[in-house]
């Protein structure tokens, strides 16, 4: 049964809603953080596992120095202090997917610290996410529980355990609690996961593929009243794993939230399960603080110092910030702002940016991907270059379009031709015989027949009503069964009726 809320509006007409957001990233190593094994997504279960992932007694873990260099980049951009000195320690819990029943974190001296993201909402305002820290650590192994309706645990026959996940580097970025952002919270969270997401991808430490859970957030969501001077007691809502879902989640919390405190009761201090299927949260376990973990430095891994010299090199390493690329990319393409909204909502960006290298025009770039494929993608649930469409074969649809060989009309039958499979635009285009008709004396001879067959459309025409020549060029199309250039069409048309 889902718990009592309140309007959404109401909640916020009294309380004020701070949040916390944990962000944990799985690192595109090629091994695991302590040990060697593959860290490859889809592996058969419990193949890429040895003694040290697996916490067998004697087996010793090695850090990966790569892994040590990406946390350091992503503290960098994210305009973080990095520790000159730092240690892992033990996090102490009992899990079926934790092997050695702990997890090998950082708990007070993180490699990362002090640090902030600047966030572009929707309209154009930017709202400062202070982060806390960016630390390192390892991933657990993942549970399946067969049997029962929801695959979650309660009601499951049995459940079983693979250790392919357990181990493999993760980066865990926190922010400081975030106060301010009033009605707009649950939009700034999705703001900020967001523009993280778009920061990891641009520094190529991660795939940070939410669905596949490398990139996961933990929200933690509290309500304070308006005359209120201390924070309430919150909750975390675990691994959220889509940018929607974040959004929906932090909004239903609120809501949830000043329901329970509005009929005097307590908020319960715990972990919260998402359900995108009913948009609800349901409990968890009771969240425990850090003195329940335990936390003692990890006797079996030396400190890590990373020297001055190294961390400004991996400083010069850090691209162009994301939004600052996007206004770059914007100003060069000539894009409105809604434009360019359109070409990131679709997921386009990068590639737009490679079929304009490859040769297509910028209008063109977007035309076709925030177009056709766009719609596509949405409609079938799909990503926008998951259609075996490459930007070289739009900058070469492109091209023969501005080269005369086709029309718009003929341009969309050899897109659906490319994405059916049979093969690149000029393939196509061969196979189903498509060209523009260039022989001048077909296209006057047809051009002759529409005026002759259309009277009255053609004295408009001659009256000056040249809106009307519309009509007569879609007869002309028609005519030549589409192979007609439409421009040339119109301007034999008007030169035989207006002279």
């Amino acid at each position: 049964m889902a718990d009592a809320v309140v309007d959404y509006d109401e909640a916020l007409a009294t309380y004020d809603p701070v949040m916390g957001l944990e962000v944990h990233v799985e690192l595109g190593t090629a091994t695991k953080m302590f040990c060697g094994c593959a860290t490859g997504f889809g592996a058969e279960p419990n193949t890429q596992v040895c003694p040290v992932c697996l916490g067998l007694p004697g087996a010793l873990p090695v850090v990966n120095a790569t892994a040590v260099e990406s946390a350091i980049r992503i503290g960098l951009a994210l305009n973080c202090q990095i520790a000159q000195w730092c240690r892992f320690a033990r996090k102490n819990y009992f899990y079926p997917d934790m092997p050695k029943n702990f997890q090998t974190s950082q708990y007070d001296e993180p490699i990362a610290f002090e640090g902030y993201l600047d966030v572009e909402l929707a309209d154009g305002s930017t709202f400062r996410v202070d982060i806390e820290r960016a630390h390192m650590e390892e991933d657990t192994g993942k549970s399946l529980h067969v049997g029962g309706s929801t695959g979650r645990i309660q009601g499951a026959e049995y459940s079983l355990v693979d250790y392919n996940r357990a181990g493999i580097p993760l980066i865990e970025i926190v922010t400081k609690p975030l106060v301010g952002a009033g009605e707009r919270a649950p939009e700034v969270a999705r703001a900020y996961v967001a523009a993280l997401r778009d920061l990891l991808k641009a520094l190529d430490v991660s795939d940070v593929k939410m669905e596949q859970g490398s990139m996961r957030c933990d929200a933690n969501v509290s309500l304070m009243r308006k005359d209120a001077d201390a924070f309430g007691t919150r909750t975390e809502t675990k691994n959220v794993n889509s940018l929607r879902s974040v959004e929906r989640a932090i909004r239903y919390e609120i809501s949830r939230q000043a329901a329970l405190l509005n009929d005097g009761h307590n908020i319960t201090q715990e972990t919260r399960h998402w359900h995108e299927d009913t948009g609800i949260t349901t409990s968890g376990r009771p969240k425990s603080d850090a003195d329940d973990y335990r936390y003692f430095p990890e006797p079996d891994l030396v400190p890590v110092a990373p020297a001055r010299e190294r961390v400004e090199e991996l400083r010069t390493t850090l691209p162009e910030p994301p939004a600052q690329r996007r206004k770059r990319l914007q100003s060069d393409w000539g894009y409105s702002d809604l434009e360019m909204r359109d070409v990131i909502n679709a997921g386009a960006l990068e590639l737009i940016e490679q079929t304009v290298a490859e040769g297509a025009t910028p209008a063109a770039a977007r035309k076709w991907w925030t177009g056709e494929l766009a719609r596509r993608a949405n409609v079938e649930g799909r990503s926008v270059d998951d259609f075996g469409v490459t930007p070289a074969y739009i900058a070469e649809l492109d091209g023969m379009v501005r080269g005369g060989r086709l029309n718009d009309s003929m341009a969309r039958q050899v897109l659906e031709g490319v994405i059916d499979g049979e093969g690149s635009p000029t393939a196509v285009a061969d196979a189903r015989g498509l060209e523009l008709v260039q022989d001048t004396g077909a296209l006057e001879a047809a051009v002759d027949a529409v005026i002759a067959a259309n009277g009255p459309i053609a004295d408009k025409v001659r009256e000056g009503k040249l809106n009307a020549a519309g009509a007569l060029i879609g007869q002309v199309m028609k005519e030549m069964k589409g192979q007609a250039d439409a421009a040339k069409a119109r301007e034999l048309i008007l030169a035989k009726l207006t002279s």
